[in-house]
């Protein structure tokens, strides 16, 4: 059985604008993600670089100003990402990581040579410090910013501290986003044409063919779209075709011979009175009842199905009439009874089916116990008997034209060996199935017929009605 993903279309023409849209969307944005991680990248370098260089900067402009008025200039040249301060006294150090180190290394080749001997330190820092929080706060700042913290000599004895505090990186650009969804509706769009020429085609394929499995006159398939699809459309107009002349020559081949075959048998009937022996004379009889119930069961299949209109029934009382008229007959017929079962098929047909059944299941299991059960999407109508059943490699070989089993279904027994057979294209004409299998925990046979409530697409082998 096929996997089905509960969210997953089921129709071509949504799998195809799904898809292509999912493609598009995917691509875009891994196109779009490559782009700002360089463009991350290179801003983050333009970055340090700044920073670096600012830090230089100050450092060297802190060197010409006098001591009593350096924190007055820290103050001043403050800004919104930007503190400074000024540390008198001996240096504390502090350990550093390997890219801090590496980073202080890169800031003191860019110092002056009287400031490169001093001490240079770089600390990444997470969260604004205190002393920037309030300026910070005023700016909408992100609390979780990295702060970086630059030390570096001013003069001996005096180190300025620089903290910088990165500013959150910049939101995807909304052009980017726009042309993202842009693209997506318009290949939708796209896959939605291109959908309708591939799917309408195979849509109006599969109604022929539904049409043709439940024997009704299929109309010719339009030959359009793409070349596949014309290909396919011609090629199943083709077969329709052929099966079609094939069918009814078969059909005009046996109702003739069956129409035939009558008149020499009803010749037969009349000279058999005239024969004295009457020994003779019933063996004769017999052989003629033989062969004229294997002509009208030769007609039955020349007749098919399909040929009988679609009409709603209550299955249900359909089979309890039968039940009835057998039982009328005092053969050993039980109905289990069931509530009303709408179905749309052709009554006739479904009559000769499943009386065929009963009939089987008298004639060779002694009984016939018949009900009726709901199961999704139709209804399955269930014939038990008693009988010796059928050896489980013979079930589908009696669902062959003319087969009959030595050991129960002989001349002996009657029957043709086309009863089955017209039950099983009875059944896949109206879009069902029948099975044969072993009662369970008890001697028997149990056949099931499965009819759908709604037409669904099966296949009818030709075979069957030869």
């Amino acid at each position: 059985m096929r996997p089905r993903f509960r969210l997953w279309p089921r129709t071509l023409g949504v799998q195809l604008i799904v898809v292509i849209s999912l493609a598009i969307f995917v691509s875009n944005a891994a196109v779009a993600l490559w782009f700002e991680l360089g463009s991350e990248r290179q801003n983050e370098a333009d970055l340090i670089e700044r920073m670096l260089d600012r830090a230089q900067s100050v450092s060297t402009l802190m060197t010409s100003i006098p001591p009593k008025a350096r924190v007055a200039a820290a103050e001043a040249m403050e800004s919104r990402f930007w503190h400074y301060r000024i540390h008198n006294g001996a240096h504390v150090e502090e350990p550093m990581s390997p890219a801090e180190a590496k980073l202080a290394a890169r800031l003191k080749t860019m110092l002056p040579s009287h400031h490169a001997n001093g001490p240079v330190e770089i600390h990444f820092r997470r969260g604004v410090p205190d002393s920037v929080k309030g300026d910070h706060d005023h700016h909408d700042h992100h609390p979780d910013v990295t702060a970086i913290e630059m030390t570096v000599p001013i003069v001996r004895g005096t180190e300025l501290i620089a903290t910088f505090a990165r500013p959150p990186g910049p939101p995807w650009p909304v052009e980017m986003i726009i042309a993202a969804i842009l693209a997506v509706l318009i290949t939708s769009l796209a896959g939605a044409y291109i959908s309708r020429r591939v799917v309408r085609p195979l849509v109006k394929l599969a109604e022929a063919a539904a049409m043709t499995a439940r024997g009704e006159t299929a109309p010719r398939v339009p030959e359009v779209g793409p070349d596949d699809v014309c290909r396919a459309a011609e090629a199943f107009n083709a077969m329709t075709d052929q099966v079609t002349r094939t069918l009814e020559s078969q059909r005009q081949l046996l109702s003739a011979v069956g129409h035939d075959l009558r008149t020499p048998i009803t010749a037969m009937r009349i000279n058999i009175e005239f024969v004295e022996d009457g020994e003779l004379r019933d063996r004769l009889q017999k052989n003629l009842d033989e062969l004229q119930e294997l002509t009208e069961a030769v007609l039955s299949a020349a007749r098919g199905t399909g040929g009988e209109p679609s009409r709603q029934i209550d299955l249900a009382a359909l089979i309890e009439s039968i039940c009835a008229d057998l039982d009328d007959l005092g053969e050993p017929v039980t109905w289990a009874g069931h509530g009303p079962a709408p179905l749309s098929c052709r009554s006739g047909e479904v009559r000769r089916a499943i009386r065929n059944l009963v009939e089987n299941a008298v004639a060779y299991g002694h009984s016939a116990s018949v009900s009726l059960h709901d199961v999704p999407g139709g209804y399955e109508v269930r014939v038990e008997d008693e009988g010796p059943g059928i050896p489980a490699e013979d079930r589908q070989r009696v669902f062959e034209p003319f087969v009959r089993l030595e050991s129960s279904r002989n001349l002996e027994t009657g029957g043709t060996g086309l009863g089955l057979t017209l039950v099983k294209a009875i059944a896949e004409g109206h879009g069902g199935r029948i099975a044969l299998e072993d009662r369970e925990g008890q001697n028997g046979l149990r056949a099931r017929l499965i009819l759908p409530r709604a037409p669904i697409i099966a296949a009818r082998p030709a075979k069957e009605h030869s």
